[in-house]
């Protein structure tokens, strides 16, 4: 049951028990959610997937919550979308109407209102596990988005990999600012508390003011949030009574691990994962924390490395090969069986294309993405996590991107592209060879105004060039 803590509170309770969701200044009780969401699946029952425009509002909670009690699967809509992006997200979905608000290019589908203050309170049979949940759309770097289907089981199970890796519980208060159409901050920030039965907090925006007002024993955020709360020592101050910091959806930089560990006592747990598999690798609450690696497997995942040749990467920690991992993952991609297929292996491990190290403890490093992460230069394999790494320790440096552009020569030349202050590109390239191997250097070194990034802050290296 993946709404488990809902529908046991239906069972158990009557009236209004606590603020179970805040977003922004608009607090709900288990009591208000369960009835509000149950009035709208009682007006889409039967339909097969409607779209949810994904804004940072407790409307988009409900319609989200009353959608999965109807058995209905949830497409989220990034609210920032273009007209050209809407329209290739609803066709391929095959997305019935709007559930809530519609944005101005709607495509022509009608929409269901979610009315906040209705309520109902009938009982619905629970939908199997193998029944979808949601259909996610990847950020479509590498060409249009992609539905990633995920069923009610695979959803519930990374979840409670979660719940035991961070003893997350009843007693915890979440606190994000994170968008509710991805991964990150729809699964485990909003459907994560509702299954586990803790508070859950979104700040509408994710900033350092908004997180140090909200009084969590749980805080994600992204690289990016993290950065400006190592900025601003007074609110990073007041969260020092957090039980848990989660850094995601890109990797964190070691100097904001470490400048947020200093200011709140705190070490930030990171964790890995994908659309396709949700979360795979986490450091635990009760475990090592390291800067720069993502821990170790959850319960239910396997992992391995491999070569380009096929073969098995040694796990020293330093070798880096092609991670695979294997588990309870999505269901594939929506109407493209043959780019579902080309994820797999032959023996049944998922291709993440990233690139990631393993050392003899099983704790995971991520290099990259094996399309842009990867360089290959001067018959060497050089990983841009690596020596991004390395250029974040010097002084001015706030933001770097490293990638690999072609050179006649090398075959591809490392370039870091630089945000700071008073930077000399001489003084990069020195620092990583005293650092690194000199074959690791940047070639050149571009100092811009801003690296380009998508909604999650991840960056957009396709466009450095």
């Amino acid at each position: 049951m993946l709404l488990r803590s809902l529908n046991s509170y239906a069972i158990t309770h009557g009236g209004d028990v606590d603020d179970a969701v805040t977003v922004g200044d608009v607090v709900l009780s288990r009591s208000d959610l369960l009835g509000a969401a149950t009035s709208v699946a009682e007006r889409i029952m039967g339909v097969d997937r409607v779209a949810v425009l994904a804004e940072p509002t407790a409307r988009t909670v409900v319609a989200v919550v009353g959608a999965l009690i109807a058995g209905v699967a949830v497409v989220p809509v990034p609210p920032d979308s273009g007209p050209t992006e809407i329209e290739h997200i609803l066709a391929d979905s095959g997305a019935r109407g709007w559930l809530g608000v519609a944005p101005e290019h709607d495509g022509g589908l009608p929409a269901v209102p979610v009315r906040m203050h209705a309520r109902s309170w009938h009982s619905y049979a629970e939908p199997s596990d193998d029944a979808t949940g949601l259909v996610l759309y990847t950020s479509g770097t590498t060409g249009p988005p992609k539905g990633v289907i995920l069923s009610r089981g695979a959803l519930a199970a990374g979840i409670d990999a979660l719940a035991e890796a961070w003893g997350w519980t009843v007693n915890d208060t979440l606190v994000h600012g994170l968008p509710l159409y991805h991964v990150h901050g729809l699964v485990l920030g909003v459907l994560g508390p509702l299954r586990l039965g803790s508070r859950v907090i979104h700040t509408v925006k994710p900033s350092a003011e908004r997180y140090a007002a909200a009084r969590g024993t749980m805080y994600f955020g992204v690289p990016t949030v993290w950065s400006r709360v190592a900025a601003d020592p007074e609110s990073a101050a007041a969260l020092s009574h957090a039980r848990l910091l989660i850094s995601g959806s890109a990797p964190l930089p070691v100097p904001v691990f470490e400048k947020i560990a200093a200011l709140t006592g705190l070490e930030p747990i990171e964790r890995y994962g994908m659309s396709e598999t949700l979360i795979t690798l986490s450091t635990r609450a009760d475990g090592e924390r390291r800067p720069g690696w993502v821990g170790v497997p959850l319960r239910g995942i396997e992992t391995r490395l491999r070569g380009e040749d096929g073969s098995e990467v040694p796990r020293d920690g330093e070798s880096i090969g092609s991670l695979e991992v294997r588990g309870r993952f999505f269901d594939g991609y929506l109407n493209k069986p043959e780019a579902t297929a080309a994820c797999w292996t032959e023996d049944g491990w998922f291709r993440t294309g990233d690139v990631a190290a393993i050392d003899p403890a099983g704790f995971h490093r991520i290099v990259g993405r094996e399309s842009t992460d990867l360089i290959k230069t001067g018959g060497y394999r050089v990983g841009a996590g690596e020596v991004e790494t390395a250029i974040l320790g010097v002084p001015g440096v706030r933001e770097v991107a490293v990638v690999g552009l072609p050179d006649d020569d090398l075959g591809q030349r490392i370039v870091a592209f630089v945000v700071g202050d008073e930077v000399e590109p001489r003084s990069v390239i020195d620092s990583v060879a005293q650092q690194l191997s000199v074959h690791k250097r940047p070639r050149e070194v571009r100092v811009v105004d801003a690296l380009p990034r998508n909604g999650m802050g991840k960056v957009r290296k396709n466009l450095l060039e």
